[in-house]
């Protein structure tokens, strides 16, 4: 790949599921050698769902988090290239800002210097007035987070920034490598997880919800800021905006309720979900809200269960450190 394209898979998440997807492509070659459609209901960074696209099946992606739903419109949803997209990347990066803009006001010097801030703020605004078509919004967006992904002065989220003397400043925006070809069934959705499950019918649901109490809404504020761009007043350290609407209950003790109902609506052959033992977690936010038994209670009822555990290192918040860490792939064969 030449320096001007990035992959799905470039950018840190928390709970990213990229050493996994070996282990997840085995379980379901095994389980099942036909199938239609995929669902990933808790989409994350979508690179599970990557793994399915192929053609003759349809993937349904899903999460909460409405900077995950464009990369995954623009990964998974467009069918044709759209004309002069490289060129409005470049015009992009060309961009040498002078004056102060909402973005450099709120976030300079933060998670970015006061210069890139600056740039990133007037980058976003160019956004919205060169795109001709939601498909090369989507993608410019998409462009813009990686961008920033790659040099913010974090761990991985925005639920802090580390203190620095200096920053990086090589802020640059590339292509998306996307296989159009095999977007031409795939559909994304916004939705709460539990809402879509009653709406959708798929062959094969992966699901990987939050476990703990860390919420992605806190985690990702800056990026749902930077997608919706309606330029809300934040607050405090970390530069927040409201997240009250994004909130997600598989962060709360009504999780395993939540969890069941998910499970029960479900109308699909095959179930496989993903869990890592932080069950008693040296740091109380991640201490898992749904226990091993309760998941495996609540599969069994919906059909034949197996479990397989796998070492896995995760990606944490820096904080956490679970030793022996294993990563379990729950499989359920529907009734």
């Amino acid at each position: 790949m030449d320096n001007s394209h990035f992959y799905i898979h470039n950018r840190r998440y928390l709970g990213n599921k990229k050493k996994l997807l070996d282990h997840i492509i085995k379980l379901v070659d095994a389980k099942t050698s036909f199938y239609n459609t995929f669902l990933d209901i808790f989409s994350g960074t979508g690179v599970v769902a990557s793994q399915f696209n192929q053609k003759n099946v349809k993937i349904i992606t899903n999460d909460i988090l409405t900077s995950n739903y464009v990369i995954h419109k623009t990964f998974f949803g467009i069918r044709k290239k759209p004309k002069n997209i490289e060129k409005k990347i470049d015009m992009l990066n060309s961009i040498s800002p002078a004056n102060e803009n909402y973005f450099s006001r709120n976030f300079g010097n933060t998670y970015f210097s006061k210069k890139t801030a600056k740039k990133i703020g007037d980058i976003r605004d160019t956004i919205d007035k060169i795109s001709e078509s939601e498909v090369e919004k989507n993608i410019l967006i998409t462009s813009l987070i990686y961008a920033f992904d790659k040099i913010a002065n974090t761990v991985g989220h925005y639920d802090a920034y580390r203190e620095v003397k200096s920053y990086n400043d090589n802020i640059y925006l590339k292509m998306p490598v996307i296989d159009f070809k095999l977007n031409q069934k795939n559909i994304a959705y916004c939705q709460d997880a539990n809402a879509l499950s009653k709406k959708v019918k798929s062959d094969i649901v992966y699901i990987d919800p939050p476990y703990n109490s860390r919420q992605y809404s806190d985690a990702y504020h800056l990026l749902e800021n930077i997608v919706n761009w309606d330029k809300p007043l934040v607050y405090g350290k970390a530069r927040k905006l409201d997240r009250s609407h994004i909130k997600s209950k598989y962060c709360t003790k009504d999780a395993p309720i939540v969890f069941a109902e998910l499970i029960n609506n479900l109308d699909t052959k095959h179930i496989i979900v993903s869990y890592n033992n932080t069950d008693n977690s040296k740091h109380g936010r991640s201490n898992a809200k749904i226990s091993f038994s309760q998941i495996k209670n609540i599969l069994m009822k919906k059909g034949e269960t197996e479990i397989n555990q796998i070492d896995f290192k995760a990606f944490t918040t820096g904080k956490s450190k679970t030793e022996n860490h294993k990563e379990i792939l729950f499989y359920c064969k529907v009734k």
